[in-house]
């Protein structure tokens, strides 16, 4: 069995910027120190983003593998883990808002897309990772797509609210488009499109788009294209199954067959093509009456220390697979099958 590391990070370094050339050159972030003496900022073109301050006792990984600047010494962690494949998103992006600076988000999503593929090319394929895009600016976004594709991004990195927009936006169709045809799918993120000075994300940032999604008819207009939750845990799943069942939209329900006794859709995600990364801690027998086998996946949060990290995480899907709280086969679904197919792997 290949194990799936479904959601990890790079914490973002100088070198992250060493793509920044000609005009871009004037967007190249300088860093300073922060007022709290946790956190340092980057700044450019008169915006900040957040570079935290790792502690490397209390994540579990250092910083040669945090900041892919020794990609070896990563990949022999991943082999102490028992990780084959880990799939990679961004921390600077989690808590930002280009709103005004379109030409930064553009360049910085740029040198981003271009360091990681980079630094990843020298993994053998074990390093995967998400793109980021200018949303901002949609034709750009829709062109980096494309490039990110053909140097091995899984996926796109996207907040449940971003641009002002929920996900189910007609402002994000081309985006979407693009993405159905290049068999790459959306990863809707943890992630705060707030200021800097906004209070940290949460897992409902991304159980927001869950409803707007389902509810609007736009996964009706794909056949193949996928969309994650990603970082937010599975708990969310049997409570808005349930206020979705009772909400009288009948519209989304016509021809859909109940289970009575659970009174819920349990097709939907599986109809829908949406996987969930679920908490090692999740109460997974409960969570898997609600039709989530096929679609649940599992991360460690690596470089992180928030309520999502666990380094163990894989090893704790499995432990309860082998002592039958799960089955071993739905163990393995989690573990290997389910990323497999999300990620186009």
């Amino acid at each position: 069995m290949t194990r799936i590391d479904a959601d990890a990070h790079v914490d973002e370094t100088e070198d992250t910027w060493t793509f920044l050339e000609g005009a871009d050159e004037r967007f190249r972030p300088v860093t300073l120190p922060a007022d709290n003496g946790r956190d340092q900022q980057w700044v450019a073109d008169g915006m900040s983003l957040r570079r935290p301050v790792r502690n490397y006792d209390r994540t579990g990984v250092s910083r040669e593998t945090s900041q892919l600047l020794d990609v070896p010494a990563r990949l022999r962690h991943l082999d102490e883990l028992r990780i084959d494949t880990q799939v990679l998103f961004p921390t600077a992006w989690i808590r930002s808002r280009f709103e005004g600076h379109e030409d930064l988000e553009v360049a910085l999503t740029r040198s981003y897309n271009r360091w990681l593929a980079t630094r990843t090319e020298e993994s053998g394929g074990r390093l995967r990772w998400a793109a980021l895009l200018p949303l901002r600016s949609m034709g750009e976004a829709v062109k980096e797509l494309h490039w990110a594709k053909e140097h091995g991004a899984v996926g796109v990195f996207k907040k449940g609210f971003e641009c002002g927009k929920r996900a189910s936006d007609d402002y994000f169709l081309p985006l979407y488009d693009a993405a159905d045809e290049l068999d790459v799918p959306i990863c809707i993120h943890t992630g705060s499109d707030g200021s800097e000075e906004s209070s940290s994300p949460t897992a409902m940032d991304a159980v927001q788009a869950f409803n707007p999604l389902v509810t609007s008819g736009l996964l009706e207009r794909y056949s193949t294209l996928r969309f994650g939750i990603i970082e937010a845990g599975a708990s969310w799943i049997p409570f808005l199954l349930s206020v979705l069942a009772g909400s009288g939209r009948r519209d989304h329900m016509q021809g859909v067959t109940l289970d009575h006794t659970l009174l819920v859709d349990t097709e939907l995600f599986k109809r829908n093509r949406i996987y969930v990364a679920c908490q090692s801690h999740d109460d997974l027998p409960y969570i898997l009456r609600y039709g989530m086998e096929d679609n649940l996946i599992v991360g460690t949060d690596y470089t992180h220390a928030d309520q999502s990290a666990e380094l163990k995480a894989l090893d704790h899907i499995e432990a309860r697979g082998a002592a039958g709280e799960i089955s071993a086969e739905v163990a393995r679904k989690i573990l290997d099958d389910n990323p497999r197919r999300f990620y186009g792997l």
